[in-house]
Parts: structure tokens; sequence; C-alpha cells
């Protein structure tokens, strides 16, 4: 079997470059280490390089016992289709990624032993680790991976986001893997043939909608003939309710040996609904253990009264957006870009940021690139004109149209939403709130015509652009359809020079601003809580929960 043959720094063609552009102040830490790592870069190798130790491990804690975990349980669907972290969470107790995320911003290998890039980012060669096997017993093979990679690509299939993310090797003509796209070198080798180079390619294999699947799966709940290759299996699972996984005692876990042992016997997930009060007095009634997210004034009543608290700065955020092509009793009010610029220059971000999050984020531009993502083009804030806006909506013939505005009926998305309309109503726009519970909302997040909805984490700006924006991704659910936005996004893609693809962000982050896409307030610090004793549980930039990981002190 071909091993991995590029893991240290002075074999990788990027690694000097990308050091040398962190040295000088061009690249922060987290963007050097993404970029490294998604080129091929081992995580040890990458802190090396810049003369760093690699961060320290959380500690291990006892064998054994039950974790309780408030979270959303949602109802399971095919894992190319999720659109939630939460699904993803209750799935990696046995579905697996190739690839995982760490909070520090680098990239290792799950499934994968490593990956290597060729020097243009054109062409990947993938290296499973030996020994890994499915929980029927057979082993996991590199045809296995390739058979995944080919679903991901299955563009025609509605809600599949793994298309965006693969798009490099999706065939345009038949919504398809490109011919000689995925190619299986041998039984644990495979190597992805691109047309042009892609830097997205490794990142996205470690988001949550990546989860490898058995062969013999099809396509529905993956808990009901559960095969997977993670120390787990399911064993309960009712929506808006709970869900359980169980150590999977049959067959010895594959990573023991790599990431330790698995301590927890069970974890249960609990769903307590939207209202953050509920977690709380659920936490302070030793109801669970911990909570997937503290939000609000919640946070300071759980620190004063003793949790533990985990904190991560990050790239999720959320985006008041409008659905440029609905229809509102026959009209369509947001296809006009005068018209989106107006609303979003009713709106100051920093009293959004104030009302909707109680401060705990920082400053976003409308744009949906975070400061954190190494491509970032610096801009001045966005302007913040009432009147101008009122007068715009009166010249565009909506100037006494009722806008209404629709969030869930949580606790900070209902406040930026409320913020949101406080402020266009002191600016003369007339608007009105509707707020839905959780199962009706997300049941319908892309089709709103005026709405909110939080979005990710994403190590690079251009996953997020990708993901929301390119005309014929499956989660645009702004309606916003550009061909030369679309070409500069391929474009920045294929570079991989940081400074290059920057000037090339720059021209997109304008776009957006000027086409008056999106209102995006703020990026947020987000936190979690738990009972003292809970180990491996700390806030990912992604919400993710890795059960392997968990454990509990005696």
């Amino acid at each position: 079997m071909n091993r991995r043959r590029n893991a240290d720094a002075s074999a990788h063609p990027f690694a000097c470059a990308f050091a040398t552009q962190h040295l000088a102040g061009q690249l922060d830490r987290r963007a050097f280490l993404t970029r490294a790592t998604a080129l091929g870069l081992t995580a040890t190798a990458a802190y090396g390089l810049i003369g760093q130790p690699a961060p320290a491990q959380d500690a291990t804690g006892a064998g054994g016992g039950t974790l309780r975990i408030q979270m959303d349980v949602r109802p399971l669907k095919d894992p190319r289709l999720w659109d939630w972290p939460q699904i993803a969470n209750i799935c990696r107790g046995w579905l697996e990624y190739l690839v995982e995320y760490d909070e520090d911003g680098t990239l290792h290998g799950m499934l994968l032993e490593g990956w290597e890039a060729s020097e243009n980012a054109a062409t990947y060669t993938l290296f499973l680790r030996e020994g890994i096997r499915w929980s029927n017993g057979a082993p996991l093979t590199a045809g296995d991976v390739a058979w995944n990679i080919r679903r991901w690509c299955e563009a025609e299939v509605p809600g599949n986001s793994m298309a965006t993310r693969m798009n490099a090797l999706v065939d345009p003509a038949t919504g398809q893997a490109r011919e000689g796209a995925i190619e299986v070198v041998d039984a644990g080798t495979i190597r992805l043939n691109l047309p042009a180079p892609d830097i997205t390619l490794i990142p996205n294999m470690s988001d949550y909608p990546a989860a490898i699947v058995h062969p013999s799966y099809d396509g529905g709940d993956p808990a009901a003939a559960p095969i997977g290759t993670g120390p787990f299996r399911p064993v309960e699972h009712v929506p808006g309710e709970r869900a359980v996984l169980e150590r999977n005692t049959d067959q010895a876990w594959w990573g023991t040996a790599i990431f330790g042992d698995t301590l927890l016997d069970r974890i249960e997930f609990i769903d307590y609904g939207t209202d953050p009060a509920s977690w709380l007095a659920a936490l302070q009634a030793d109801e669970v253990d911990m909570l997937f997210e503290s939000v609000g004034e919640f946070i300071g009543i759980l620190d004063e009264a003793g949790f533990v608290r985990s904190e991560a700065t990050s790239s999720n955020t959320i985006v008041v957006r409008t659905n440029q092509g609905a229809l509102v009793d026959g009209a369509r009010p947001y296809a006009d870009a005068a018209v989106r610029r107006a609303l979003a220059l009713a709106c100051d971000n920093a009293i959004v940021l104030e009302l909707g999050y109680g401060g705990r984020g920082t400053l976003a531009e409308n744009h949906h690139v975070s400061p954190l993502h190494p491509e970032y083009a610096d801009m001045p804030p966005p302007a913040f004109d009432p009147a101008a806006a009122r007068e715009a909506l009166q010249a565009a013939g909506l100037g006494s149209y009722e806008h209404e505005l629709i969030s869930i009926d949580d606790d900070w998305r209902k406040n930026t939403c409320d913020a949101v309309a406080a402020l266009l109503r002191d600016a003369g726009i007339p608007v009105r709130r509707r707020i839905l519970p959780g199962a009706e909302f997300w049941d319908n997040w892309k089709t709103y015509p005026f709405s909110a909805t939080d979005w990710n984490h994403r190590p690079l700006g251009v996953q997020a652009l990708m993901l929301a924006y390119r005309s014929d991704a499956a989660w645009n659910e702004t309606g916003f359809s550009n061909a030369e936005f679309d070409a500069l996004l391929a474009e920045a893609v294929a570079l991989t020079d940081a400074e290059a693809r920057r000037a090339v962000m720059a021209r997109l982050q304008q776009i957006l601003r000027d086409e008056g896409v999106i209102i995006q307030p703020y990026w947020r610090t987000i936190y979690r809580h738990m009972r003292p004793g809970v180990r491996g549980a700390r806030m990912h930039p992604s919400f993710e929960l890795h059960p392997y990981a968990l454990g509990l002190e005696a």
C-alpha cells in the first residue's frame, strides 16, 4: 500500500511560503495553520515551522459513565443533506470523517492518515489509515471512500450541499463526478484529479455533512441500519425529545491506539426546546451535565452558578437577508438592489450587536467574510443613514410597503431580528415581526422572503461564499445570482497565494455590499457551560462534539 510521503515541512511545496507570510504579519497564526494543514502539512510540523509547540490536549477522564447533553434532537436524514450541526453531533458516534478540524484552525486526518496536494493544488492524494473496519466487520477501503465522494458529487439531488463543496470534481453537464476525477490507486489510496486548483477541498471534507457512510447505505435514516466506523451505536432517537448512543462493545474501535480509549459507556442528547431558561433549569436540576451552547443573559448566570465556561472566537454569524426571487402578493419586492441596500442602510450593526447578542462578538460588514479568514480584505464599515434609506425606498415605490421579518423563537436570533425591526421602524420603514417555533422555521429556512439565518464557522472565507451565494448553491437562501461574482469566486478558490486571493476577495466583498445581499451585523463569540469534571467538551468553533473524546472524571 502506498503511504503518505510529504508529512514534514521540508517536503511540503507551500509550507515555507506560508510560514514566511505568517512571520511577516501577512497571515495570522490560525490562517497559517489552516492553509498549511489543508494542503498536507501535519499540525505538529506546522507548529514546528513557526517555532511553537502544538497545544496540549484536554486531560483524559475516567472510564465508563453516562454523559447527558442538552441539545436539539432533530430528524435524521442523508448526511449530505444535513443542514444543522446538531444532527451531525449525534451521528458522529458511529459515522466518522476523513478529516477533522481543530479549535486552533488545524486539520488532521481521522479516517485518513494524511494527504498530499500537488504544487498547484489540482491533484490530491488521500491515504487511508490501515486497519479500520466497519461495524459489520468489513474493512474500510479506498473503494468505499471513492463511493462516498462520488455520491457527494451528485448535484441533481435536492439539498445536497456536498455537491457545492465538491464543485471542482463535478461535471456541470451531467451533475455527476467528472470522468477520471476520482481514482482508486490501491486499497488504501485515492487520487482526486481536479481540472483546476481548489484550496477548499480538504477543509470541506471536515464540514459536518461529509460523514462517511457504508456503501450499503440507502439514503434514509442513518440510524435505521447503523453501519459505521465509530466507537458508538445509536439505540434511541426521538426527534424533539432524546437520542441515545451506547458504546459498541462488539468490536474494538480502530482509533484507540491513536486517540486513546473511548471513555463513556453512554451519551444522551436531551431536547429542551428553544428557551434557554429551560436549558439553565435542566443544568441546575442535575438533569444534564452540559449545554450544547450557552446564550444571552444566561452566560453570566451560569458563570455565577459555578459551571465551567468554554468559549471560542469564530466566524459563526447571523445574516438578516431578503430572498430576491420571493413572491409576496404577486410581486417580488426584493428583486431591486436599491431596496435591499436601503434596508441595510437603515441598520447600525453596532446597535444590533449590543441589543441582539449582548455585545458578545465583533462587528461584521455585510459581506460574510471574517477577519479570521486568511483572505479577508479590510473594508470600511457599512454606511448607516436612515434618512437616505427611507428616501431610497420611496424612490423604489416601496415607501409604505410593510416588510415582514421572520425569525425563530429562540433567544439571540429573535433578539437580533427585534433590533433590526426597531431600527427599520426608527427610519420610518414599516415592518412587522413573525416569530416561528423551531420545527416550522427549520423546515422552510431557505424560502422566506425576509428572515434571519445563523451560519456556521468555516476555515476559509471562500467556503462560506461558495455555500451561501454562488448562483446554483444548494444553500443559497438569498436568491442571489451574479455571473461576475461566480467567476470571481471560482478564481479565488483556485489561488493558493493568500495575498492574490485577498485582492479577488475584496471585489467579492464589494459586490455583496453593492447588491445589498445581506444585513450581517456581527461575528459571534460562542459559549458552552458544563459541570466540573466533564472532559473533551470544549466549545468548538463549528459546534462539533466528538464522542470518542468525551469523558467524565471519577
